[in-house]
């Protein structure tokens, strides 16, 4: 690695010859740790020609390095931090200064302390994580994401690549979100009805802002996805939680003075399951009593291995009233932060100009990347490819939970990638979790997924998304051992 010549300049206060202060300069990067043994220094040419002097000073300076053994010469590619430089001193941590701002007094407003449940950052490293939503790098398809992350960068998508998209987005995924994605969920709708986000939680935050104030009343399903409950809860809105039952959401339990219902029907999050079509024309037709708008939140829809996936929400709407988030992060990776808000232009006109000035708009080069990916087929063989998987894992977690006597409080008709697990009556799920990480297994205790002071403790969500078949008896092994 070389070091940038940028790094070096006099000041018009240092004292001794030139030589003398080039020669500072790199002994003190040295000795800081910004040179690091091996990294290549600017030739003398171009180290002058920055500086301003003459070649030979510097060449003096390098060969009394040299002498002292910080630099070594290695033939005509130039000088090199040497290999037996000093080390940089250990010194002592410096010592907390002390502040003087009352911080719990200056912060006017918390965004921290919320209930979303946090994984361990090296998931991965366990042996059994039954964790949901993490990708399996064993099924994606690193080849053709590379090449069309390649694609992107080329000159004729240069245009993609530089515009400020504040006031719309890239054109291709717009398209294959209109005429492909939203079809397959019997939704139509135009490109100013469409608007990409930075994930589904983005759009969630921004449906949020624009639609609820501390005088509106927004509807959530409890249990429910923690991340909406912590940005509901920042709104400042009035939270009505519906305790759901074997079939979602129930539509009589939605009290009157609700203005937002936020609602999970293709997959219940946490439980997974399904909420039956007469019920969503049931729930259509309540909103529309209480002149209340309806989130839908579609986050699983692809995973439907077992049967075909039910009809939107949305594409039921014929009021406009229902507004439709989806996401390609769960699909493809996390990391992606790509997902999509679709409804009223006169809403997406709104969600789109606070999206402009909160973040402008998410990278064109990641757009234009999912676009090649999703429009070259590649996107569809990787669903049906961890559909196959998904199906797989699902047979074998549902026998090795029946063969160890668990239940199975909730899953989805459909297929999904998570089992809903309720355990015996005052068995803590969050010490549970903390036993289990000991013995190389990870699960999510159900309690935060709640709302409300009363939440039970005995639940736990299973995800099956990032580990293997074969490793599933042995992790519901250890899983049951823990209870006895």
């Amino acid at each position: 690695m070389a070091i940038p010549v940028e790094t070096f300049f006099l000041t018009p206060d240092a004292q001794g010859t030139l030589q003398a202060q080039i020669q500072q300069m790199v002994a003190e990067g040295i000795l800081s740790g910004r040179f690091q043994r091996g990294e290549r220094l600017p030739s003398t040419r171009a180290l002058a020609r920055h500086l301003g002097v003459s070649r030979i000073t510097v060449t003096l300076s390098y060969t009394e390095l040299q002498a002292n053994d910080y630099l070594t010469s290695r033939g005509r590619s130039g000088y090199y931090v040497s290999d037996s430089a000093p080390e940089p001193p250990a010194f002592s941590a410096p010592q907390k200064r002390h502040e003087t701002v009352d911080w719990s007094r200056a912060i006017g407003q918390r965004f921290s302390g919320g209930v979303t449940p946090r994984r361990p950052s090296d998931w991965a490293r366990y042996r059994y994580p039954f964790i949901y939503g993490q990708t399996d790098p064993t099924l994606f398809d690193h080849a053709n994401w590379r090449l069309c992350a390649i694609q992107a960068l080329g000159v004729p998508n240069f245009r993609a690549l530089t515009t400020d998209y504040y006031d719309q987005d890239d054109p291709e995924l717009i398209e294959f979100i209109a005429r492909h994605t939203l079809p397959r969920r019997g939704i139509i709708a135009k490109p100013d009805e469409i608007l990409v986000t930075m994930g589904a939680q983005n759009a969630l935050w921004l449906t949020t802002q624009v639609l609820l104030n501390p005088r509106r009343t927004a509807a959530i399903e409890t249990p429910c996805y923690p991340a909406l409950r912590d940005i509901l809860t920042l709104s400042r809105c009035r939270l009505a939680p519906v305790p759901v039952d074997a079939q979602g959401l129930p539509p009589d339990a939605i009290p009157q003075g609700a203005d937002v219902i936020f609602t999970t029907p293709s997959h219940h999050c946490p439980t997974s399951v399904t909420m039956p079509l007469d019920r969503r024309r049931v729930l259509l037709s309540r909103a529309r009593d209480l002149d209340a708008l309806i989130v839908e939140d579609d986050y699983e829809f692809e995973t439907a291995y077992l049967a075909p996936a039910s009809p939107a929400l949305k594409s039921l709407d014929t009021d406009g009233r229902v507004i439709y988030a989806g996401s390609f992060s769960k699909s493809l990776f996390p990391g992606l932060r790509l997902g999509y808000l679709v409804g009223s232009a006169e809403f997406i006109q709104e969600a789109r100009a606070l999206r402009a000035s909160v973040l402008r708009h998410p990278p064109g080069h990641m757009q234009r990347t999912a676009a090649y990916f999703l429009r070259l087929g590649h996107y569809d063989a990787l669903i049906k490819r961890t559909a196959k998987a998904l199906h797989a894992r699902r047979q074998v977690l549902n026998a090795e939970l029946t063969r160890h006597g668990l239940t199975v409080a909730g899953q989805s008709a459909h297929g999904g990638s998570s089992v809903w697990i309720e355990l015996a009556d005052g068995i803590d799920t969050a010490q549970l979790t903390e036993t289990l990480r000991h013995r190389d297994v990870l699960i999510e205790p159900g309690q935060p997924f709640f709302v409300g002071a009363d939440a039970p403790t005995n639940f736990c969500r299973l995800g099956y998304s990032s580990i293997q078949a074969d490793l599933i008896p042995e992790g519901i092994s250890r899983l049951a051992a823990a209870l006895t």
